[in-house]
């Protein structure tokens, strides 16, 4: 990937900005801290991976902003690129992909914005991971890889070299070769089984021979005994025939006797009816002149009803003039009286106003007053102005001078430190050797508790490979444990056919059958109940084991202490030779410091510009007292300009006030002539004639009452009047039923007749035929006898063949079993050498042995460029423990200057920052050849400060020497003598509109 142009908008600390990358080889990123050095890079890395250093993806925004876009172009296998990423506050985002063409660029853009960034690193072939360890070596991080333990340099390189995918197939392999050993167990039990079962085949099928002789003869007799059963069998279906001819007879004399009894009910009902009707006739005059006396009522009630009607309207018309009346006389009235009040106001406030005019002399002579204070504000302030540079440059000088101070001060406060250390590790090496020997023997403890743990862990594996097995079995039992409640659901059914051969069954072969199938499910459930109480045992072992393994973790958790503890022990005991050298050199330095701090000979231009600052601000004879004075003065005065304007607006309302006095006036008289001749007005006219209307209708609240009460009693007479026609209508039809409920009863009595002699005739046939209940019980329950005895060879017969079926199954089951127990053998087989090839100390330590040379190779060339050839790096991945004949893996590194090999903590800062560097570089180099894209481009953000001038030069020097190999190369800094070093530059300066960019070439 090599850049070409980066847009940034509203990105972290940049507003807009463009940096065009094109004739760039070599450069510098220079700025001071915070300016946004560091933000520039971060923008590459979000633009093409959406990935950066912010807690959420919202901080990516400028501050203030709402939406930020970052475009980077770029060109990849001679092919140019383009990515856009947009993103709203709290509204999510946007990806664009496109490729340059003849026409322009051409969209790559996927359906979604995973999608998008798939196929982003599908054409890189190169992920964000990658591309941070590889391209971009970050601020902070150059010795990420040398302060780890040995365990975790190799756990980091294997994370680098994204080896993890081998720690899953590894550990998927393992979860196969378990469930094929699990299998194993099983298909082992299931054959052992099944082999029991076939061994029972020649017995089976010798008793079913034996049965079917025995059912041959029972067929015989029972033909026999059926023939005469059946001929007892007809004679009691005449009988039955008979006794159920003699049962409808009787119901249906029954039924016609209940029939007689509602007839003569009804005919009852029907006199009663008849006489009502003919008593209501008898009464016709009588209500005829009652219905008449209500009509006349009704008539008499419905004028005086429109009478009411029409005071009502002419009430509600008189109402409504009177209410126009009074509302026009309340709001005149109301009108006079707001104007009346108006008026009352206007004089109120002329007089107020009066009195504040009359201030006006006060007020001009305190105006004069508050314009010479400002004028002599204005002279102080530009004198304030030229002093304030001078003044915040002293201060500047002395804030610089003290940290200055403060900075010998920490020097030789921390070379007394150092000297007090080296003294107590001089002192310390006799407790240094005991130490050593102390840690040695708690090494070897906690090894030795190291393999008891492992013996504990097997011990639970192989707990744990039983319980399986249990469980296999368990769920083996459970299948057959559904199968019986299976047949036995089946077997409640009424009718049910046996399970085994599909044969009706009797109560008594029933029975059997059920009980024999409890009993296999009995002795089911207790070999069941029998593996749960292995399993309860097995568990609480393992949670035994598990107590034990997590207090020999918890016991073995400083084991890593310990083995680091006895390696500084040992560094220290190795360096005791130098340790008088450093002293000595360590209290010459501090002397050097003390005496510079007791003279006041440190930073000496620093001095020198702060007594001329000093001078300058003498010559200017600015005093900030009197400044202030003046400003007091000046506050104290701005009432006058407050009052001025008071007096002001008092006389423009004087005016107004003035002007609007008569107006109102003008207004009240109007109002009161017009109060005067709405007296007059056609609404009070109207009032009174609605008034004589009303007069006129002499309607009488008392008479309608009285009406109302007589209509309401003379009610009665309509219900009688209705009464009676009815009853002229009803009584002809009432006269014809009677006469047709005396036909019905006539034809009743002839019917009960004719079926007494039919009920006499069926009872003399049912005494002349023979009871043959008795012959028919008999030769039943001798049927019965042979047919359960039938039943019973038959179910043997079916169960057997279904024996014999079922161990021609089961014949099938056993080659296949066998031929899948082979299967799983070989399976178990196969995914165990997995496990072991894709684990730590298989292909992965294969990789990583094969790497290091490689990453030493390129890591000591880098280093020669750096120091002159004078440090060298061995990765050395193996050393010898207590017991010498066996290995221990390992990652230790090796660093060999002049001197000899020494511990990597005790290199300075700017030694251990060369080692840093170039094991960073080699790393990178070495992922982007196993990413399988060439590495064009590379930027180093790391803190350069610990180099002095010599190192400086040598990091530069080594950065040419590999310009080579990249296409752009990006170093990030702000130590000034090593921006010096680059003759391309690239500025980050900070402005209140955002950082802001400029290229020197």
């Amino acid at each position: 990937m090599i850049p070409h142009q980066l847009t940034l908008k509203n990105f972290l600390s940049y507003r807009e900005t463009q940096l065009n990358f094109r004739g760039l080889h070599v450069a510098c990123i220079c700025g001071p801290n915070g300016a946004g050095k560091s933000s520039l890079l971060e923008a590459i890395a979000w633009a093409v991976w959406g990935q950066s250093r912010v807690a959420t993806e919202d901080d990516v925004i400028h501050a203030g902003a709402m939406e930020t876009q970052v475009n980077f172009t770029f060109e990849h296998q001679q092919q140019t690129y383009r990515v856009l990423r947009h993103r709203h506050r709290q509204q999510g985002g946007s990806l664009e992909f496109q490729v340059q063409t003849e026409a322009g660029f051409r969209p790559l853009t996927q359906r979604g914005m995973r999608a998008t960034q798939q196929l982003i690193c599908e054409t890189l072939r190169l992920d964000y991971d990658t591309f941070v360890n590889a391209a971009y070596l970050r601020q902070g991080r150059a010795d990420e890889f040398m302060v780890k333990r040995p365990s975790e340099r190799k756990q980091i390189l294997a994370d680098l070299l994204k080896l993890s995918q081998y720690d899953t197939l590894a550990e998927r392999a393992k979860v196969r070769s378990r469930q094929a050993q699990a299998q194993t167990v099983v298909l082992e039990t299931t054959l052992t089984r099944l082999q029991g079962q076939l061994d029972q085949r020649s017995a089976i099928a010798q008793e079913a021979v034996q049965l079917q002789s025995q059912l041959t003869d029972l067929q015989a007799q029972q033909q026999d005994d059926q023939s005469q059963l059946q001929h007892w069998r007809e004679v009691q279906t005449q009988r039955q025939e008979q006794q159920q001819r003699l049962t409808l007879h009787q119901q249906q004399a029954a039924h016609l006797a209940q029939q007689r009894s509602r007839l003569d009910t009804e005919i009852a009902a029907h006199r009663t009816q008849q006489l009502a009707l003919e008593a209501t006739l008898a009464e016709a005059a009588t209500i005829e002149i009652g219905w008449q006396r209500l009509q006349a009522l009704q008539v008499e009630e419905e004028d005086l009803a429109h009478r009411f009607g029409q005071l009502q309207a002419l009430q509600q018309q008189h109402q409504a003039q009177i209410h126009t009346y009074q509302s026009q006389k309340d709001a005149l009235e109301q009108q006079r009286h707001q104007a009346q009040r108006e008026l009352d106001w206007v004089d109120q406030q002329g007089s107020d106003l009066a009195a504040t005019v009359a201030q006006q002399d006060d007020i001009a002579a305190a105006m004069a007053q508050l314009q010479a204070a400002r004028d002599q504000l204005r002279y102080l302030d530009q004198q304030q102005a030229e002093a304030a540079p001078l003044i915040q440059r002293q201060r500047e000088i002395q804030t610089q001078l003290t940290q200055a101070q403060a900075q010998i001060t920490a020097e030789i406060q921390a070379l007394n430190r150092s000297a007090l250390q080296l003294q107590q590790q001089m002192e310390a090496q006799p407790q240094l050797q005991q130490a050593a020997v102390a840690v040695g023997h708690t090494l070897d403890q906690l090894m030795a508790r190291r393999a008891y743990q492992e013996q504990v862990r097997e011990k639970g594996l192989e707990r744990r490979s039983f319980m399986e097995r249990l469980q296999a079995t368990q769920r083996s039992y459970e299948v057959q444990l559904a199968q019986i409640d299976q047949k036995l659901e089946v077997l409640m059914t009424p009718g049910a056919p046996c399970p085994f051969c599909d044969h009706p069954l009797d109560p008594l072969h029933w029975q059997l059958v059920r009980s024999r199938h409890h009993q296999e499910r009995e002795e089911i459930q207790r070999d069941i109940w029998g593996i749960h109480e292995q399993l309860t045992v097995s568990e609480r072992e393992i949670q035994v084991l598990r107590q034990e393994y997590r207090d020999l973790e918890a016991e073995l958790a400083g084991y890593g202490t310990v083995l680091e503890r006895r390696g500084q022990l040992q560094a220290q005991l190795d360096s005791s030779a130098s340790l008088r050298q450093d002293l000595a050199t360590l209290l010459e330095e501090r002397q050097q410091l003390e005496q510079t701090l007791s003279q006041g000979s440190y930073a000496p231009d620093l001095q020198a510009a702060l007594a001329q600052v000093t001078e300058e601000l003498l010559a200017l004879a600015y005093d900030e007292r009197d400044h202030a004075l003046v400003r007091g003065q000046v506050d104290r005065l701005r009432w006058a300009e407050i009052k001025q304007a008071e007096i002001h607006q008092a006389q423009r309302k004087q005016g107004q006030l003035q002007a609007q006095r008569p107006q109102l006036e003008r207004a009240i008289a109007d109002l009161t002539q017009q109060l005067m001749a709405l007296e007059q007005s056609v609404v009070v006219q109207n009032i009174q004639a609605l008034g004589a209307q009303i007069t006129a209708l002499d309607y009488s609240l008392d008479h309608h009452q009285q009406v109302r009460a007589d209509l309401r009693q003379a009610q009665t007479w309509a219900v009688q009047y209705a009464a009676l026609q009815q009853a002229r209508d009803t009584l002809p039809h009432v006269q014809h039923q009677g006469t047709l409920l005396a036909q019905r009863q006539a034809d009743l009595e002839q019917a009960q007749a004719t079926l007494t002699l039919h009920i006499q005739a069926t009872q003399e046939l049912l005494t002349a035929l023979p009871e043959p209940q008795g012959q028919i019980v008999q030769l039943e329950g001798i049927l019965a006898d042979r047919q359960q005895q039938r039943e019973n060879i038959l179910a043997r017969t079916g169960a057997l063949h279904q024996q014999l079926e079922h161990l021609e199954q089961l014949q099938a089951q056993q080659l296949e079993h066998q031929q899948t127990l082979l299967t799983a053998k070989r399976q178990g087989q196969v995914y165990q050498e997995l496990a072991t090839a894709f684990g730590r100390n298989g292909l992965q330590a294969l990789l990583i042995e094969n790497v290091l040379p490689q990453l030493e190779a390129e890591t000591n060339q880098l280093l020669g460029r750096l120091s002159a050839h004078q440090l060298h790096v061995q990765f050395v991945t193996q050393r010898t423990g207590r017991n010498k004949a066996k290995l221990i893996d390992t990652l230790d590194i090796l660093i060999a200057d002049a001197q000899g090999t020494r511990p990597y903590e005790t290199y300075s800062g700017g030694e251990a920052f060369r080692v840093n560097f170039a094991i960073r570089l080699a790393l990178a180099r070495l992922l982007a050849q196993r990413s399988g894209t060439p590495l064009q481009m590379l930027i180093i953000d790391e803190g350069f400060g610990t180099q002095d001038q010599d190192g400086c030069d040598r990091l530069v020097g080594a950065i040419n020497a590999i310009a080579a190999d990249f296409s752009c190369i990006l170093a990030v800094t702000h130590v000034s003598h090593f921006r010096e070093a680059f003759q391309t530059r690239i500025d980050v300066i900070k402005t209140p509109d955002g950082s802001q960019l400029q290229i020197s070439l």
